[in-house]
């Protein structure tokens, strides 16, 4: 009977002791964060998920009574297959190279400043004051500025009449001349350019006897061997590209390229013992390989790229004025990174023998990558999203510089078709998350680990 008892109280204990260990603090800190977790819930990621669903159905705009019909993913495969969707095609190719150049312009100037800054110059101060003022400024601010400076009429054009020659008739931002390629070439240039990196960091494996990594590599590496030589193998002069591949399939390349992956990864967690998490990761990945071996990609949309399309002289002043505001950024970082890296490191360096550019690239840069990596997602970021700059610089109508961004605000309120508008802002948040998320993963991961 008292065993009964006892066994009858044992929950009120563990109430108890459950009770006792409740720390005070931990309670007022839920209870603090709590109104702003229930906020960021509805007005963040429940007008995401709001978002999505639209995407997926056929709303026509603000009418009275529109209705929002199901229609599954029409709106992304009108974007990325139907010719009414050629223009967003086209916006993402201008994105890419905004992006390529911005990121690298700001970089590459933002560390020759800080380099110049970091050999005690007088009037330190102020030159950085003045790198740094731009960015005190909004997109909006520096697209109306820019575009009085590059004024065919004036600005910049206007500056030879200063030393009594004739005005310059360059059109900056007005320019519809495209230095265009074959899109059909681009597959074999990526693949060897991949190629030539994955032979890289091989060899360099191998030099380190990190056999494991080199496995890892040796993979994908052996199936773009593969799909090169199936490639030539099947080569006919009379078509207009290479062999078997084809820009339709592209989907399809990206769906394998993460089962890898996905594979390679669960191999990792099995090879360090990480049973439980590869079996985890292995659930979802098998659903998706058997998905991707019954021919679930059968049913996406088919990919299609304009066929005289490249990198249009307008966008050069858009990123004239895009690496104008953000260079001083990474010039502040960089710079700080720099004053940061012990002076004894640099005193040996020059004692071996070292010129100061050795000391710079050699010693110095290798230890800013950290820097590096952030710069590059923080301006990955704002590249993707950039729209205030355009807007204020060219405004909506003119295609050649256009961009997503700029794209769902036309489609939306001016053709008031908001479903694919709201497809458009999708991509564009998948696109912002392939950068932002595993770099914040891989920053977590090394908090954890320090």
């Amino acid at each position: 009977m008292q065993v009964s008892a006892n066994r009858a109280g044992n929950p009120g204990r563990k109430l108890l002791r459950f009770t006792r260990r409740i720390n005070p603090d931990r309670v007022y800190a839920i209870l603090m964060i709590l109104p702003s977790v229930i906020l960021l819930a509805i007005f963040v990621y429940g007008f995401i998920g709001q978002t999505l669903w639209w995407s997926l159905t056929d709303w026509a705009g603000l009418e009275k009574n529109a209705e929002k019909n199901y229609i599954k993913l029409d709106n992304y495969k009108t974007l990325f297959s139907d010719i009414t969707g050629m223009r967003f095609r086209q916006e993402l190719v201008n994105t890419f190279f905004f992006t390529l150049f911005f990121v690298g312009g700001c970089l590459i100037l933002g560390f020759i400043l800080a380099v110049v800054l970091d050999q005690n110059v007088k009037g330190e101060g102020l030159f950085r004051t003045v790198f740094l003022f731009p960015m005190a400024l909004s997109f909006a601010v520096t697209g109306t500025i820019w575009r009085w400076l590059l004024n065919p009429g004036g600005g910049i054009n206007a500056l030879p009449k200063m030393l009594g020659a004739d005005a310059w008739n360059y059109r900056w931002i007005n320019n519809r001349s495209p230095y265009t390629f074959n899109w059909h070439e681009v597959p074999l240039t990526t693949t060897l350019l991949i190629i030539a990196v994955l032979l890289f960091f091989i060899f360099r494996q191998i030099w380190r006897r990190k056999y494991l990594a080199t496995i890892y590599l040796g993979v994908p590496m052996a199936l773009l061997f593969l799909w090169m030589w199936s490639d030539w193998v099947s080569w006919d002069d009379t078509q207009a590209m290479h062999g078997t591949f084809n820009w339709q399939d592209v989907p399809r390349y990206v769906v394998a390229v993460i089962v890898i992956g996905f594979v390679l990864y669960m191999v990792s967690l099995l090879w360090h013992g990480k049973r439980r998490a590869a079996l985890i990761l292995g659930i979802p990945t098998a659903v998706v390989l058997l998905w991707y071996a019954a021919g679930g990609t059968d049913n996406f949309p088919n990919v299609e790229f304009p066929e005289a399309y490249g990198f249009n002289i307008a966008l050069v002043g858009v990123i004239i004025a895009a690496v104008w505001q953000m260079s001083g950024y990474t010039m502040a970082m960089y710079l700080a990174g720099i004053r940061g890296v012990p002076e004894e490191l640099r005193e040996a360096a020059r004692v071996d023998g070292c010129s100061e550019w050795q000391v710079y690239m050699r010693i110095v840069l290798p230890m800013l990558r950290p820097i590096t990596l952030s710069a590059a997602i923080v301006l990955g970021h704002i590249s993707l999203k950039i729209f205030d700059l355009i807007f204020a610089m060219a405004g909506i109508d003119h295609w050649p510089v256009s961009v997503p961004g700029v794209q769902v605000y036309y489609t939306m309120f001016r053709s008031n078709k908001f479903a694919v508008g709201s497809a458009i802002a999708i991509v564009l948040l998948i696109m912002v998350a392939s950068v932002v998320i595993p770099y914040l993963i891989t920053s977590l991961r090394a908090e954890h680990e320090l």
